[in-house]
């Protein structure tokens, strides 16, 4: 089976306190009598995730050149949700990844997520960035938390969504023709389907969605990057389904 390695004393922590935390073998530090590392320690004792000491030229080796500060963990391989359990949630908020291949763009996607509570993160098992401890670190630990399903034909699923499940299929364009704003509830569901930073969402993605929403500017900036655009747009979307 392969491993992973998280690297820093924020996203071990995150992990630890995650439901990923039975997937961690073993928590390396430099250092037992750190301060700093009290609460980590305690959290890993607590999960029940052993912690031994490696001198720092041990940890470099595992940590490839991925600065560590000096704690890493070593865990079985991620742990995708199942897309079924996800369709059981009650008028779910997902977003979808068309093709996201850069690492941090998808890290900073999965921050956002959780901070709006998404209930769900699809992304495609091809063509596409996994998750790695780059995705981690983007995302400040909050893979550990999300529930991150991978899919086969992307187009399929949000054919079945829009179709068989009700639910409100929105791509997110700039040219889009409604502001993101202006959506409302989602009575059955909603998917927001962010295309990838250079093509944005391929045509037979584009069209499987409901409707096409735009953000909104008014400054000088003609466009905003796949992550901050998706990070405006959950927020919206998370407001209306808070909405009576």
């Amino acid at each position: 089976m392969s491993t992973r390695i998280l690297t820093g004393p924020r996203f071990v922590q995150e992990a630890l306190r995650g439901p990923t935390a039975k997937s961690l073998h073993v928590v390396y530090v430099d250092d037992l009598t750190r301060r700093d590392l009290t609460e980590l320690l305690r959290t890993a004792e607590r999960a029940e995730v052993r912690v031994e000491v490696k001198d720092r030229r041990g940890l470099d080796s595992l940590a490839e050149g991925v600065r560590h500060q000096g704690v890493i963990a070593v865990a079985g391989e991620y742990v995708y949700a199942d897309f079924d359990k996800l369709l059981a949630i009650e008028a779910p908020l997902f977003v979808a990844l068309d093709e996201i291949t850069d690492p941090y763009n998808f890290g900073a996607i999965v921050r956002s997520a959780m901070a709006f509570g998404v209930d769900g993160i699809l992304i495609t098992k091809h063509r596409a960035a996994p998750v790695t401890p780059v995705v981690v670190r983007a995302s400040a630990g909050a893979t550990e938390h999300a529930k991150i399903a991978q899919v086969t034909n992307l187009q399929r699923t949000l054919m079945m969504l829009g179709e068989e499940r009700g639910f409100d299929v929105v791509g997110l364009d700039s040219g889009g023709t409604v502001g993101i704003d202006a959506l409302g509830p989602a009575p059955l569901g909603r998917v927001l389907v962010v295309g990838s930073e250079g093509s944005g969402l391929r045509r037979m993605v584009r069209e499987r969605c409901s409707r096409i929403a735009s953000i909104p500017q008014t400054g000088e900036v003609e466009s905003l990057n796949a992550s901050v655009a998706a990070g405006v747009a959950l927020y919206e979307l998370a407001r209306a389904k808070r909405a009576p």
